[in-house]
């Protein structure tokens, strides 16, 4: 703008920035329009919740929040029994009440709003989907918008609030250069100020260009106003997704579990620098819950680390949330070891979760990938023995941004070839992740090794000598490299219900078996192929797995299958390993017989573990003492597993129920999941909710014998073996 002239250049600058600004103030009002939204479906449904907590506390609680200065007996034998009758008596009716004077009402009502107060702040809400209910739909469907809009639409929204408070003053400024007359007349320090809004207006609009921010703005009005199909839509979903539901709900309500238990009760000075360190989300697809950013940013705050939350607080999305924050940083290369029976589970976590690079390094052609991954970077998986065979990183540890060691209980013992291999690579690596769901604090002599792998002198500063379990001059000594959550600390509002479909790679004796099986036509034995051969059987190993970390965390365990010979095998293999086993619970049992079964499990210490055959057990038995479920094959029917983990999922289960279904990759499995998948999976939802379907089950799933000699024959036609007949039914 020469000589207080106005040019049209100008004039499309400062529209192009009104209209990026309208459509950032756009992205910001849909986001907050669809939180509102939320919390007016919680509001409701918290209320009556707080209600019924303080309907259950008996008014004799009123003494110890006045420290014992009422007197309550007339107050009771008037009716009001809890402190809910109280808030709702009101100070009216509480002054009739013969004895109760002016003082003893304030005193009585200031200590229930107290106890109301601290149930409105600890209270959570639990969306039952057993029981879909108005209020719990439209809280569904409400976060449904913001889940499926995902982790951009949230992006989106606070660069819109970082551009608007920008763009905002400076189109106020620059409005002068929009009209001749007004620039001509103004004065010079207008026409100055209003020169500088627009060169800061072109340049706040060419890099949001640059960045491709009015795209995602505009993708993000479009997410956040698509509501779902139909309510059924989103209660499928709900269920499909349930833990990020629960991470929105959780953010939105502001009701955090306690801050210190969700920073493992670190010393301050730790938990004050962990909770400065910023995390880059740009890279990933999920959001976290709070405890779970917290343990990215421990990881990435203190370089060397042993992450030890329990068994199903997501340690996995943890570690790929450290590797998206440094890949966005600009570093290329990282490393992933894990068992193989997890290295399926690893690839497709990273791959859904994060945009990174993911490349297998297992198998006989895993040099050449190595030499591929070291070329062009990415995530490495591979296993412990595999690892032993690649070079160790250059010195300095710059080659390798971040070392993750999944199940790194595996690697305590030292003399081990695959603990020094390990800790050869974790001592030339920048950054290490130890992930184990063990606690190794009650082993110190075992936890000293890991300790050494991550900080040599902190290793030297606990000794060998054995520490109390848990003490807190324990905790605080090996804080700088340790974290640690319980569930019961930090799921105070996720679902009492988790599933993971738990994919493994079959060994060669299981891909020998499965083969046989396939050539012979017969379907059943290709299901329980895995099994047939239990001393090299993936499955089981894994299974061994999940049994031993949920005995060490105090869980017990039921393991479903279809076949009694499976649980044959599982039972010898857990029974040798020493864990107590009960059952196996079969149709041929007894219903007398069955339930002293499930009552000695029961009340067995833990760990223990109870094999049923899941027809048997799918019905008329309670199984809350279980919290961890454990499905050895996808069963043809859904029904039948709903049935069977609703065994534990139910009234009286007082901790979340984790369910995994072993899966094996590139079979029968496979081919199963993804037929059934493939039926209308809204109406299965609607269905199963449905009085017609909880009397026949049959009514909505596909024919038995018409499934299997789809699989078998498509099988036979990977595998390139001749069709010799289908045997179905063996």
């Amino acid at each position: 703008m020469r000589g207080g002239s106005v040019g049209r250049a100008e004039r499309d600058i400062v529209a192009r920035g009104a209209r990026l600004h309208e459509a950032a103030r756009a992205v910001v009002a849909d986001h907050d329009r669809a939180a509102e939204a939320v919390r007016a479906a919680l509001r409701p449904i918290h209320d009556a919740e707080v209600k019924r907590e303080l309907d259950a506390i008996p008014v004799a609680r009123l003494q110890d929040v006045t420290e014992g200065r009422l007197r309550l007996a007339s107050v009771e034998r008037s009716g009001l029994r809890t402190v809910g009758d109280v808030l709702e008596a009101g100070p009216y009716r509480l002054r009739r009440i013969p004895g109760v004077g002016e003082r003893t009402v304030g005193q009585m009502l200031a200590a229930a709003r107290r106890l109301s107060e601290a149930a409105h702040e600890t209270v959570a809400v639990h969306i039952d989907v057993e029981r879909p209910e108005p209020g719990t739909t439209a809280l569904v469907t409400a976060l449904h918008v913001l889940v499926e809009a995902g982790p951009d639409a949230r992006r989106a929204a606070d660069r819109a609030t970082a551009l608007s408070a920008r763009l905002g003053p400076l189109l106020a400024d620059a409005r002068l250069a929009v009209g001749r007359v007004r620039m001509l007349l103004a004065s010079q320090e207008k026409k100055e100020r209003a020169s500088a809004a627009v060169t800061g207006i072109r340049t706040l609009v060419d890099e949001a260009d640059r960045a491709g921010l009015p795209g995602l703005l505009a993708q993000a009005s479009v997410d956040l106003l698509r509501a779902p199909p139909s309510d059924i839509a989103a209660w499928v979903d709900f269920e499909l997704r349930s833990a990020e539901y629960y991470s929105l709900l959780a953010e939105i309500s502001g009701r955090q579990p306690d801050v210190a238990a969700a920073e493992g009760f670190l010393p301050d000075e730790i938990a004050e620098r962990v909770r400065t360190q910023h995390l880059d989300d740009s890279l990933r697809r999920v959001s976290l819950r709070g405890y779970q950013a917290f343990g990215a940013r421990f990881a990435l705050a203190q370089r060397k680390v042993m992450l030890g939350d329990e068994m199903g607080l997501g340690k996995t999305i943890q570690a790929i949330a450290v590797l998206a924050h440094l890949a966005a940083g600009g570093r290329s290369h990282f490393m992933v070891v894990c068992p193989a029976g997890v290295l399926v589970n690893w690839t497709r976590e990273i791959e859904a979760r994060s945009t990174l690079r993911v490349t297998v390094l297992h198998g006989p052609d895993r040099h050449h990938a190595f030499a591929d991954w070291r070329e062009r970077g990415g995530v490495g998986v591979t296993t412990f023995d595999a690892l032993r065979g690649f070079p160790v990183p250059a010195p300095g540890g710059e080659e390798v941004a971040l070392l993750v060691v999944d199940e790194a209980h595996a690697v305590k013992n030292p003399k081990a070839k695959r603990s020094q291999a390990v800790a050869g690579w974790a001592e030339r690596c920048e950054r290490t992740l130890l992930m184990t769901g063990t606690p190794m604090e009650n082993r110190v002599v075992e936890f000293h090794h890991l300790v050494r792998m991550l900080d040599g002198d902190l290793a030297d500063s606990l000794g060998r000598r054995d520490a109390p379990a848990g003490s807190v001059a324990f905790r605080k000594a090996v804080a700088p490299v340790y974290l640690r959550r319980n569930q019961e600390d930090v799921l105070t509002e996720l679902p009492s219900l988790q599933h993971t479909d738990q994919w493994e790679e079959l060994s060669a004796s299981d891909e020998e078996a499965y083969r046989e099986a396939v050539l012979a036509g017969n379907f059943m034995a290709m299901r329980r192929a895995a099994y047939l051969r239990p001393e090299k059987s993936a499955k089981l190993d894994r299974l061994r797995e999940i049994v031993r970390e949920a005995g060490e965390n105090g869980q017990k365990t039921v393991v479903f299958s279809h076949f009694k010979d499976v649980l044959r095998v599982v039972e010898e293999a857990l029974v040798a390993d020493g864990t107590p086993v009960f059952g196996p619970l079969t149709g041929s049992v007894p219903a007398g017989r069955r339930q002293r079964i499930v009552d000695d499990y029961t009340g067995a210490q833990d760990p223990a573990v109870l094999v049923a055959q899941i027809q048997a057990a799918g019905v008329g038995f309670n199984l809350q003492a279980a919290s961890v479920v454990v499905l050895c094959e996808p069963q043809i029917k859904p029904t039948i597993e709903h049935q069977a983990v609703a065994r534990a999922h139910r009234m009286g289960q007082v901790r979340p129920v984790r369910v995994y279904r072993l899966l094996a990759t590139g079979g029968v499995d496979e081919r199963l999941v993804r037929l059934l998948e493939t039926k209308t999976r809204l109406f299965d939802a609607y269905a199963r909710r449905s009085a017609v379907a909880e009397a026949s089950p049959d009514a909505i799933d596909v024919s038995d014998t018409e499934l299997a000699r789809r699989i078998v024959e498509e099988e036979q036609e990977r595998l390139g073996v001749r069709d010799t007949g289908l045997s179905a039914a063996e």
